[in-house]
Protein backbone atom coordinates (compact mmCIF):
# COMPACT_ATOMS: atom_id res chain seq x y z
CA UNK A 1 0.00 0.00 0.00
CA UNK A 2 1.14 3.33 -1.20
CA UNK A 3 -0.13 5.60 1.70
CA UNK A 4 1.28 8.66 3.25
CA UNK A 5 -0.45 9.23 6.00
CA UNK A 6 0.60 11.54 9.29
CA UNK A 7 -0.64 11.45 12.59
CA UNK A 8 -3.35 15.07 12.29
CA UNK A 9 -4.56 12.69 9.38
CA UNK A 10 -8.47 11.98 10.25
CA UNK A 11 -9.76 8.62 10.64
CA UNK A 12 -12.04 8.93 8.11
CA UNK A 13 -9.96 10.29 5.13
CA UNK A 14 -7.68 7.37 5.82
CA UNK A 15 -10.11 4.89 5.96
CA UNK A 16 -10.96 6.97 2.58
CA UNK A 17 -7.92 6.76 0.85
CA UNK A 18 -7.40 2.53 1.92
CA UNK A 19 -10.84 1.90 0.47
CA UNK A 20 -9.68 3.60 -2.55
CA UNK A 21 -5.86 1.80 -2.46
CA UNK A 22 -8.00 -1.53 -1.87
CA UNK A 23 -9.91 -1.53 -4.57
CA UNK A 24 -7.48 -0.20 -6.88
CA UNK A 25 -5.42 -3.19 -5.87
CA UNK A 26 -8.34 -5.54 -6.69
CA UNK A 27 -9.70 -6.43 -3.63
CA UNK A 28 -13.28 -6.59 -2.52
CA UNK A 29 -14.13 -5.71 0.53
CA UNK A 30 -16.34 -7.56 2.66
CA UNK A 31 -17.04 -5.10 5.85
CA UNK A 32 -15.08 -2.25 7.48
CA UNK A 33 -15.38 -0.80 10.96
CA UNK A 34 -14.25 2.53 11.69
CA UNK A 35 -16.24 2.46 15.14
CA UNK A 36 -13.22 0.68 17.36
CA UNK A 37 -11.60 3.34 19.70
CA UNK A 38 -8.09 2.17 18.66
CA UNK A 39 -8.70 2.77 15.23
CA UNK A 40 -10.43 -0.14 13.11
CA UNK A 41 -10.46 -2.57 10.29
CA UNK A 42 -11.50 -3.95 6.91
CA UNK A 43 -12.14 -7.38 6.30
CA UNK A 44 -11.43 -8.46 2.56
CA UNK A 45 -13.65 -11.64 0.93
CA UNK A 46 -12.33 -14.54 1.92
CA UNK A 47 -11.89 -15.42 -1.98
CA UNK A 48 -9.44 -12.85 -2.15
CA UNK A 49 -7.16 -15.00 0.88
CA UNK A 50 -4.48 -16.14 -1.83
CA UNK A 51 -4.02 -12.95 -3.70
CA UNK A 52 -3.67 -11.31 -0.29
CA UNK A 53 -1.06 -13.60 1.14
CA UNK A 54 0.53 -13.58 -2.26
CA UNK A 55 0.83 -9.68 -2.08
CA UNK A 56 1.81 -8.75 1.96
CA UNK A 57 3.05 -12.53 2.92
CA UNK A 58 4.98 -13.73 -0.56
CA UNK A 59 7.55 -15.52 1.96
CA UNK A 60 4.99 -18.15 3.33
CA UNK A 61 3.28 -20.81 0.88
CA UNK A 62 -0.18 -21.00 1.21
CA UNK A 63 -0.56 -24.64 2.29
CA UNK A 64 1.34 -23.96 5.37
CA UNK A 65 -0.68 -21.38 6.18
CA UNK A 66 -4.17 -23.06 5.68
CA UNK A 67 -4.93 -25.04 8.82
CA UNK A 68 -8.48 -25.64 8.29
CA UNK A 69 -8.26 -24.18 4.69
CA UNK A 70 -10.18 -21.16 5.75
CA UNK A 71 -8.57 -18.41 5.64
CA UNK A 72 -9.89 -14.18 6.77
CA UNK A 73 -7.84 -11.09 5.79
CA UNK A 74 -8.25 -8.00 7.08
CA UNK A 75 -6.56 -4.42 7.22
CA UNK A 76 -6.08 -3.15 10.32
CA UNK A 77 -5.97 0.48 11.24
CA UNK A 78 -4.14 1.43 14.78
CA UNK A 79 -4.40 4.85 15.34
CA UNK A 80 -1.83 7.07 17.18
CA UNK A 81 -0.93 6.68 20.86
CA UNK A 82 -3.65 4.19 21.14
CA UNK A 83 -3.49 -0.04 22.14
CA UNK A 84 -5.79 -2.96 21.17
CA UNK A 85 -6.49 -5.26 24.00
CA UNK A 86 -4.50 -7.67 25.96
CA UNK A 87 -5.91 -10.64 24.34
CA UNK A 88 -6.06 -14.22 22.94
CA UNK A 89 -8.08 -16.22 20.43
CA UNK A 90 -9.36 -19.78 21.15
CA UNK A 91 -9.94 -20.52 17.53
CA UNK A 92 -7.35 -18.97 15.27
CA UNK A 93 -3.90 -17.93 15.19
CA UNK A 94 -2.89 -14.65 13.27
CA UNK A 95 0.24 -13.88 10.68
CA UNK A 96 0.75 -10.09 10.47
CA UNK A 97 2.25 -7.48 8.70
CA UNK A 98 2.97 -4.28 8.85
CA UNK A 99 2.60 -2.40 5.53
CA UNK A 100 2.42 1.35 6.11
CA UNK A 101 3.67 3.43 8.93
CA UNK A 102 6.56 2.50 11.13
CA UNK A 103 5.03 3.54 14.34
CA UNK A 104 3.41 0.14 15.46
CA UNK A 105 4.38 -2.09 18.50
CA UNK A 106 3.66 -4.98 19.61
CA UNK A 107 3.66 -6.98 22.99
CA UNK A 108 4.18 -10.73 22.62
CA UNK A 109 4.23 -13.27 25.45
CA UNK A 110 5.02 -16.96 25.71
CA UNK A 111 4.15 -17.60 29.31
CA UNK A 112 0.80 -15.79 29.27
CA UNK A 113 2.22 -12.77 30.93
CA UNK A 114 2.79 -9.29 29.91
CA UNK A 115 6.41 -8.46 28.93
CA UNK A 116 7.38 -5.40 29.85
CA UNK A 117 8.95 -4.37 26.70
CA UNK A 118 7.48 -3.21 23.08
CA UNK A 119 9.21 -4.46 20.17
CA UNK A 120 8.89 -1.56 17.49
CA UNK A 121 7.88 -3.17 13.86
CA UNK A 122 8.90 -1.01 11.09
CA UNK A 123 7.34 -1.25 7.48
CA UNK A 124 7.85 -4.63 6.73
CA UNK A 125 7.88 -6.35 9.38
CA UNK A 126 6.03 -10.20 10.09
CA UNK A 127 5.01 -11.33 12.85
CA UNK A 128 2.95 -14.64 13.60
CA UNK A 129 0.80 -15.22 16.58
CA UNK A 130 -0.03 -18.84 17.58
CA UNK A 131 -3.17 -19.96 19.08
CA UNK A 132 -3.86 -18.91 22.52
CA UNK A 133 -0.35 -17.18 22.62
CA UNK A 134 -1.45 -13.77 24.37
CA UNK A 135 -0.34 -10.08 22.34
CA UNK A 136 -1.29 -7.02 21.92
CA UNK A 137 -1.10 -4.42 19.16
CA UNK A 138 0.09 -0.49 19.81
CA UNK A 139 -0.32 2.42 18.12
CA UNK A 140 2.56 4.76 18.79
CA UNK A 141 3.05 8.21 17.05
CA UNK A 142 1.89 7.77 13.69
CA UNK A 143 -1.15 5.82 12.15
CA UNK A 144 0.16 2.41 11.32
CA UNK A 145 -1.35 -0.32 9.23
CA UNK A 146 -1.74 -3.62 9.38
CA UNK A 147 -1.88 -6.46 7.01
CA UNK A 148 -3.21 -9.64 8.89
CA UNK A 149 -4.78 -13.00 8.06
CA UNK A 150 -6.82 -15.24 10.48
CA UNK A 151 -5.57 -19.09 10.12
CA UNK A 152 -8.87 -20.39 11.47
CA UNK A 153 -8.18 -23.82 13.80
CA UNK A 154 -11.72 -25.07 14.18
CA UNK A 155 -13.07 -26.09 10.67
CA UNK A 156 -16.46 -26.30 12.50
CA UNK A 157 -16.20 -22.65 14.18
CA UNK A 158 -14.51 -20.53 12.26
CA UNK A 159 -12.87 -17.59 14.78
CA UNK A 160 -14.92 -14.34 14.44
CA UNK A 161 -14.52 -10.79 16.37
CA UNK A 162 -16.49 -12.54 19.83
CA UNK A 163 -13.17 -15.25 19.95
CA UNK A 164 -11.14 -12.63 21.89
CA UNK A 165 -10.21 -13.21 25.30
CA UNK A 166 -9.33 -10.03 26.70
CA UNK A 167 -6.97 -9.96 29.48
CA UNK A 168 -6.71 -6.04 29.86
CA UNK A 169 -8.33 -3.32 28.04
CA UNK A 170 -8.07 0.45 27.66
CA UNK A 171 -11.84 0.83 26.65
CA UNK A 172 -13.34 -1.11 29.52
CA UNK A 173 -14.73 -3.82 27.23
Amino acid sequence: MNLIINPSTNKADIFSQITTELFNMGFEVFSQDQTRPWGGFFVLEEKDAAFFAQIYFPHLEMSGMQITHKLSPKILVIAPNKRLSWQYHFRRSEVWKVIAGTDVGVKISYNNEEPADIEILDSGSFIQIDNGERHRLIGLNNWGLVAEIWRHTDSNQPSNEEDIVRLQDDFGR
